[in-house]
């Protein structure tokens, strides 16, 4: 299944949109892994447009960012804002009210990268 993330970066005076690729399920049939592939893809975007040199393999940090599941035509968009800037994924088809729940259990249960792994995005 393919995205759309809409990105606007502080300071830009426009917005990007880019595509992401590589959920196997429908926004229907997603587990909190999917969620955070979701979440993660965002920032990874965000980052590569402010830092476009940058790897790709950087590990991904769930914390500190404000977030919004918000109806959108026949499904919902989440929306994440961060000091860098906004973004917005989606539309997805998948009840609002389990998809919030995913999201503030995924946030919740943030994955640790070991010691020395190097950079993180956000």
């Amino acid at each position: 299944m393919d995205f759309q993330v809409d990105i606007w970066l502080r300071g830009d005076h426009h917005a990007t949109t880019e595509t992401v690729t590589g959920l196997a399920r429908p926004a229907a049939e997603w587990t909190d892994a999917d969620v955070r592939f979701v979440l993660e893809a965002m920032l990874r975007r965000m980052d590569r447009l402010k830092t476009p040199d940058t790897a790709d393999d950087r590990v991904v940090q769930l914390r500190g960012l404000s977030w919004i599941v918000n109806p959108f035509d026949d499904g919902v968009v989440i929306a994440i804002e961060i000091s860098l800037g906004a973004a917005v994924a989606g539309p997805f088809a998948i009840d609002k009210a389990h998809l919030e729940g995913m999201i503030g259990r995924v946030l919740a249960h943030p994955v640790v990268p070991p010691a020395g792994t190097g950079e993180t995005i956000h």
